[in-house]
């Protein structure tokens, strides 16, 4: 009996050793794939250019194939200072609306390839036609930085064919900046570490593309159309709105710094629920007519066009009152444009179909 024991005993003693040794295989496997995918993100990990402006030189980063390449230019190279945009043009009579693109690079270029804002080579062909960009290039895909050069050098081609590029800041943007990274694609987190710099400051002040962006607006006006990320409620605009003073606050917040009192003043009015990057209230049950016919004579237009909250097209409400252009470009599968000439407003699709709206 004692020798049966003994025996059920070792036989379970062997059966708990090597299922102890497989789990520990096992980890060991586990570990060794994350490690082995680190590597091979590393090594095809391409990003950039950052250009980081210090004092009489730029200091343009890439990274190649995970490698860190640096390059010391003339500060002559690039612009490296930026005019507030205008925040109110007349008399436009071909303007198409993009919004909510969050780092799709490739998806965009076809929507924009295939509605003629641009060539195969990215060159604008757009003419004298106004191109806005209702916020939301950053976060969530993994081509953020081609996107805003593709943005950057689009407002210089534009200009010099009589057209324009207005790129609008999301709530995307101002979080970036203000290093609030929850959204941020995980390719960038490697971009931060390479850099050995956190990745709000490859937006900061003393580089191109964050002095670039904080040129930009957060509402603009083209004849009777407001456009802005979000929306903007009356619960807003109660105390008396004012189109330039809400752009210059905007921006201010992006030069100031977040530790001082004021900053925190501006921060609860104009970074609330109920502003210009966060409202979502016109695509509420409760929204009816009336609040739109009241809000519109407030703000002194016809029709808002907004990004922010997602929709599977572009989406008119109210008799084009409102105008919902995130069409959903973030997931990486479809989405539009919104066109508007002389006055009609249409749907274009991703592969540049027209669609009038009523």
């Amino acid at each position: 009996m004692m020798k049966r024991l003994s025996f059920v005993c070792l036989f379970f003693i062997s059966l708990l050793l090597v299922s102890q040794t497989n789990s520990g295989l096992k980890t060991d496997s586990i570990s060794n794939n994350i490690r082995t995918n680190r590597i091979i993100d590393s090594l095809n990990h391409n990003d950039g250019p950052y250009m980081f402006i210090d004092k009489e030189k730029i200091i343009e980063k890439n990274i190649v194939n995970g490698n860190v390449e640096t390059k010391i230019l003339e500060l002559n190279t690039i612009n490296t200072e930026f005019e507030y945009d205008p925040f109110i043009y007349h008399n436009v009579s071909k303007i198409a609306v993009i919004s909510d693109v969050h780092g799709q690079y490739d998806l965009t270029f076809n929507i924009l390839k295939n509605n003629h804002i641009i060539d195969e080579n990215l060159n604008w062909v757009f003419g004298t036609g106004h191109l806005v960009i209702v916020g939301d290039i950053f976060d969530r895909g993994p081509k953020t930085t081609e996107l805003l050069w593709l943005v950057y050098n689009l407002e210089k081609q534009a200009e010099n064919n009589g057209g324009k590029v207005h790129f609008i800041l999301g709530n995307h943007e101002y979080m970036v900046m203000q290093n609030d990274l929850r959204y941020i694609n995980k390719k960038y987190w490697l971009t931060s570490k390479l850099l050995n710099t956190p990745y709000n400051e490859l937006y900061g002040k003393e580089t191109v593309l964050g002095r670039w962006l904080r040129s930009k607006n957060t509402i603009l006006k083209i004849d009777d159309n407001l456009f802005l990320h979000a929306g903007i409620s009356e619960v807003f605009i109660s105390n008396g709105f004012n189109l330039e003073e809400t752009n210059q606050k905007m921006r201010q917040s992006l030069f100031d710094d977040d530790s001082e009192p004021m900053w925190h003043t501006l921060y609860d009015k104009y970074y609330d629920n109920n502003g210009p990057i966060w409202y979502r209230g016109y695509f509420s049950a409760d929204f009816k007519k009336s609040d739109i016919n009241k809000l519109l004579r407030k703000l002194d237009v016809k029709h808002v066009i907004v990004g922010h909250t997602s929709q599977k097209q572009i989406e008119s409400l109210f008799h084009n009152k409102i105008l919902a252009v995130d069409s959903s470009i973030k997931n990486g599968i479809y989405g539009e444009m919104l066109f508007i000439e002389n006055g009609t407003y249409y749907r274009h699709t991703m592969e540049g179909y027209i669609i009038k709206l009523h």
